[in-house]
């Protein structure tokens, strides 16, 4: 029980370690790059980079909320108590940042990748840009939070 345990909880880690990575760098350089792009390059760029993102992240991020689901699981039947609340832990960070994605950043970056695909840069795509940057550093800290929470389930177990 222990190994699945673990093995669970480091395929949740690494999983949302490469969310984790893609939400930091968006935070710590494409933010600041943004704001010196005019509207039509951000957009253009922020619509192709959603474009490509929208079609290569959700299983990753699917796996990653799945297995940490299924470590807590396995955690909590196995006897484990740490384990499995650091593993519960994961699993709200997980999901309150899903809700914020799917309430704030997807929104937007269907909106962007619309622009980017039909060359129409709407008028608010300064706002729109805004509105997306204004969750990035939350996200990063609900996914910080994830990635801590799995190394406790494996240090515990």
């Amino acid at each position: 029980m222990t190994t699945l345990i673990q093995i669970l909880a480091v395929l949740a880690l690494v999983t949302n370690g490469v969310v984790y990575g893609t939400d930091a760098f968006a935070a710590l350089i494409a933010r600041s790059v943004n704001a010196r792009l005019d509207d039509a390059t951000m957009t253009r760029s922020a619509g192709w980079g959603h474009y490509f993102a929208d079609r290569r992240m959700p299983p990753v991020g699917i796996t990653g909320l799945v297995s940490a689901v299924a470590a807590a699981m396995v955690a909590g039947l196995g006897g484990h108590p740490v384990s499995a609340a650091a593993a519960a832990v994961a699993v709200v960070a997980l999901v309150v940042w899903l809700a914020l994605y799917a309430r704030i950043a997807k929104p937007v970056n269907a909106a962007q990748k619309a622009a980017a695909l039909s060359g129409i840069i709407p008028e608010n795509a300064r706002a729109l840009q805004q509105r997306w940057d204004s969750i990035i550093l939350p996200r990063v800290g609900l996914q910080m939070t994830a990635l801590i929470a799995l190394a406790v389930v494996i240090a515990a177990v």
